[in-house]
């Protein structure tokens, strides 16, 4: 456990969670592979470490019946508990979300409520999902591991010895070459990385905006498309209607949901489109309840480009 840098009781807050909110499920978005070092459980509760607005802040959540205690350290604590409720997906409207046809009624019933989490934290949703573009999850998720590993600030409070602070935009910006090709990002990534470092001040500003229009604004940044763009609104807008078009898996799995074919992107479109807007809110379901077409062939290799 790491030294505290003030109370090592914390800032203590406790919510109660409407029926039918998963927080799990909910919080599961927010997390980037099982060794991600800014999210972890333990028998405590839910870890976690973010930089927000006011500092660096870790948060351990512990969930009793039907009430959340969540106990935060650091110079961000005031500004994470004044969010958590977005954080937790409260602020998350589904009471329109009512499907009446088959499969996702069917699944509406077994898997239950789904929402999406609001962090307001852009960077820190935007690094992750870039480091994901057209790679497998394995090369993004263990360079995220590496980013945070080496560069990530130690988490404030009794926290767990490996919890990490995601780095800044400016120390992202500092970052050499020779540095991401040994966190095994090539240049494209890095590259998109730096410019969204660049633009992070501005970044912070699509939180005042409507999904679409941040969706919009992401895009603008050369090297983001719509797939970045709608991975961060999910989280860190809490965007429902915000699918992951672009995706290599996500169109087969709603085509083979609905017609037991896979599909191409502008098919999705056309089987989600009833579903406005709660579009994401049915893919979340669809990947909740493992739905998708049978695999075939071998796993795609997952090169280590540390060694060219």
């Amino acid at each position: 456990m790491s030294d505290p840098p003030g109370s090592a009781a914390g800032l203590r807050h406790v919510l109660t969670l409407p029926d039918g909110l998963d927080l799990d499920r909910t919080l599961g978005l927010l997390r980037y592979g099982s060794g991600d070092p800014a999210f972890m459980r333990t028998p405590e509760g839910i870890w976690r470490a973010s930089l927000t607005p006011e500092g660096p802040v870790s948060i351990c959540i512990t969930q009793r019946r039907g009430d959340v205690e969540v106990r935060a350290w650091g110079s961000g604590a005031e500004w994470i508990v004044a969010n958590l409720s977005a954080m937790f997906g409260l602020d998350d409207d589904d009471s329109t979300f009512r499907p009446d046809t088959e499969p996702i009624r069917d699944l509406y019933r077994r898997i239950g409520r789904v929402h999406f989490p609001r962090t307001e934290l852009i960077f820190e949703s935007l690094v992750p999902a870039i480091l994901s573009q057209k790679i497998t999850g394995k090369e993004a998720f263990g360079s995220w591991r590496m980013l945070l590993h080496k560069y990530g600030g130690v988490a404030p409070g009794p926290v767990p010895d490996r919890l990490r602070v995601p780095p800044s935009p400016a120390q992202v910006r500092a970052l050499a070459d020779w540095d991401w090709h040994q966190l095994g990002v090539d240049r494209a990534h890095r590259e998109t990385i730096r410019r969204a470092a660049g633009a992070a001040n501005s970044l912070d500003r699509l939180t005042t905006l409507p999904a679409d229009e941040a969706i919009a604004k992401l895009m603008s940044i050369r090297g983001i498309g719509l797939w970045t763009a709608s991975e961060v609104a999910q989280r860190a807008l809490g965007a429902a209607d915000a699918p992951s078009f672009g995706d290599y898996h996500v169109p087969s799995t709603v085509g083979y949901a609905f017609t037991g074919e896979p599909t191409d992107d502008e098919g999705m479109a056309r089987l989600l489109a009833p579903y406005r807007p709660h579009r994401g809110r049915v893919v979340r379901l669809l990947e909740l309840a493992r739905v998708g077409p049978p695999r075939r062939g071998p796993r795609r290799t997952v090169p280590d480009y540390r060694r060219f």
